[in-house]
């Protein structure tokens, strides 16, 4: 469990906030192309929540790639969340929707092999392949 016991999380517009109840999951940076695309960041960062401790998210999200539901912003078209069927027990906040997200600090780089060649991450934080199923969920 990473940080504090709740935060708020809101769009760019203030349209969309959500209630994010109990310490973080985990936190990852995710290299993947999917994300990069979602968040238009090169590498964006992700605090995971227990579904149970987040309020405020409306709707079924958006389901772009099999197993993938995303939620934005309607007004702003801010990101606000993700889940994976993969990792069933998480909601997957951004962390620059969060706020006072400064005790948020990543865990582990999912992904690393799609991550942008200038890119050099010297941070000693984990580099997963892949998904880094097993270190989201804390195995």
């Amino acid at each position: 469990m990473v940080g504090r016991s709740s935060y708020i999380a809101r769009c760019y517009c203030g349209e969309t906030k959500l209630g994010l109840n109990g310490p973080a999951q985990t936190v990852a940076i995710c290299h993947c192309n999917d994300c990069k695309r979602w968040t238009g960041a090169p590498m964006p960062a992700f605090a995971a929540f227990a579904p149970s401790g987040v309020t405020g998210l409306s709707g079924e999200g958006v389901t772009i790639n099999a197993g993938v539901n995303r939620w934005i912003c309607g007004k702003c078209g801010s990101p606000m969340a993700a889940t994976f069927d993969y990792l069933p027990t998480q909601i997957y906040i951004p962390i620059g929707v969060i706020d006072d997200a400064d005790d948020l600090s990543p865990q582990v780089h999912c992904f690393a092999e799609q991550a942008l060649s200038w890119l050099h991450m010297n941070d000693g934080v984990t580099k997963q392949t892949g998904t880094g199923r097993d270190t989201l969920l804390g195995g």
